[in-house]
């Protein structure tokens, strides 16, 4: 039995496909139902279940997108910077490895040498750094406080797509908003990502911090080139001239941009797609939203 918190999310969702899918048994644990920040009764439902992993999906993502949580901030700061910290408690307790769904946004940029930050590298998009989002500034706390925690894996999602039209997929937000920045960025393609992190557990490689991107970097003008190439879309696509006329007109929040690396993951016999790859086979087959 594998237990799933923030099941109901656009990840969680993801989760709950893949383990169908695979027949595993699982227990999505909703917040409704049951209160899982309370470190003492989640520690005794563990002991009391027997899981043998639990996957952490919950988290404060804002939306419909980071802006949100400059308004939102205890929201924020608790789902991201704190419940990581009750969770980890309640799982040491109860003796039951997990993953924690973390996120590349507390990076920004590329190495000097323009390659990707690796997991030594030392966050630079915090608040420890002064630069950052809330939402990043929280999400870098969340890994702090795991920092050196026993039996858990941090997982980093970097701007999800896949081939489903929606309002968190990263292919929907460039067709959908009015102006675009560009900007150079590693992502993950949703579908991949949660199979490359359960495969963490499956296959029992070391505990510890992985970027779960798929390989290499990709523009917002070369996404944008593949939309237009795939048929998906024959708009017009406009650009603002730099990143501070976005942030002059459109964000209320610096936005992480930033190039990983995820070689570690696959020197653990994890594979993913390369991006470019991965963006053109998703929009070969792209299912549009439903309209009502």
């Amino acid at each position: 039995m594998i237990f799933l918190l923030g099941g109901s999310g656009y990840v969680g969702h993801a989760y709950q496909a893949l383990l169908t899918r695979k027949g595993i048994a699982f227990r999505n644990l909703r917040r409704a139902d049951f209160d899982y920040t309370d470190r003492a009764r989640l520690a005794e439902l563990l002991r009391r279940e027997k899981p043998e992993f639990l996957i952490n999906a919950a988290g404060y993502t804002g939306k419909p997108n980071v802006d949100a949580c400059e308004l939102h901030k205890h929201e924020c700061l608790f789902g991201n910077g704190v419940l990581p910290g009750i969770i980890a408690d309640a799982c040491a307790d109860a003796g039951v490895p997990w993953g924690h769904v973390s996120s590349g946004c507390i990076f920004t940029g590329a190495r000097p040498d323009g390659s990707g930050f690796t997991e030594a590298d030392t966050p630079n998009f915090t608040f420890r750094t002064n630069n950052c989002s809330f939402y990043s500034g929280t999400k870098a706390l969340g890994e702090e406080v795991l920092g050196g925690k026993p039996a858990v894996y941090v997982w980093r999602l970097r701007i999800p797509f896949n081939e489903i039209d929606s309002p968190r997929n990263y292919l929907s937000k460039l067709m959908r908003y009015t102006t675009l920045l560009e900007a150079t960025n590693s992502i993950s393609q949703l579908d991949e990502f949660v199979a490359a992190t359960f495969a963490c557990w499956e296959t029992r490689i070391p505990f510890g911090t992985y970027n779960v991107t798929n390989p290499g970097q990709v523009t917002t003008h070369e996404v944008v080139a593949l939309i237009k190439k795939a048929g998906v879309s024959d708009k017009n696509f406009q650009f603002f001239k730099n990143e501070s006329e976005f942030m002059a007109t459109a964000a209320k929040t610096p936005r992480s941009n930033c190039v990983m690396d995820s070689s570690k993951l696959a020197a653990a016999g994890i594979q993913m797609t390369e991006v470019h790859e991965a963006i053109e086979r998703d929009l070969s087959r792209w299912h549009r939203a439903s309209v009502s």
